[in-house]
């Protein structure tokens, strides 16, 4: 009679992880991830899409500021920062993707970065702990999207 709930048994999973499950193979592949994510982020800067939703998001202020992407002079309240960043990176379709159709770095590295930038500098993460997040992050919609119906249907509708 199992005691644990789908979604208690998903959780515990990903709150075990740790920076020692992260192979050098896997470490290796994420950085080359985000640096492609990155790379897709900057070029996305300059695009009619993130230039309206970067002008949509300067209504919002904070005591916290994360920075948008290719502009030193332009921080955001982390969400804002996420967002715009997160537009960035899709805005030209250049970002990683796999199977089921989704594009995993883009919704996760926007937030992480902007989110880790917000931290107090007593708190702030390292290399490995960035890397680990990301790789949760990664994992987290891997797996939801291996139990998502929809998901499974996306190749024969397109």
């Amino acid at each position: 009679f199992p005691s644990q709930t789908v979604t208690g048994n998903f959780a515990k999973v990903i709150h075990g992880l740790n920076a020692n499950q992260l192979t050098d193979q896997v470490i290796q592949r994420s950085k080359r991830m985000i640096l492609d994510t990155l790379g897709a982020g900057l070029l996305g800067t300059s695009t009619e899409v993130c230039h309206k939703v970067a002008q949509y998001s300067k209504i919002y202020s904070s005591d916290l500021s994360s920075t948008v992407w290719g502009h030193l002079d332009f921080q955001l309240p982390p969400l804002y920062a996420a967002f715009v960043n997160g537009v960035a990176v899709h805005s030209m379709d250049f970002d990683d993707t796999w199977h089921p159709a989704t594009h995993p770095s883009g919704a996760v590295l926007p937030a992480l970065i902007s989110l880790s930038e917000a931290l107090p500098q007593k708190k702030k993460i390292s290399g490995l702990e960035l890397l680990l997040a990301f790789n949760v992050g990664i994992e987290v919609q891997g797996r939801l999207l291996h139990f998502s119906r929809e998901a499974r249907n996306i190749p024969k509708r397109y």
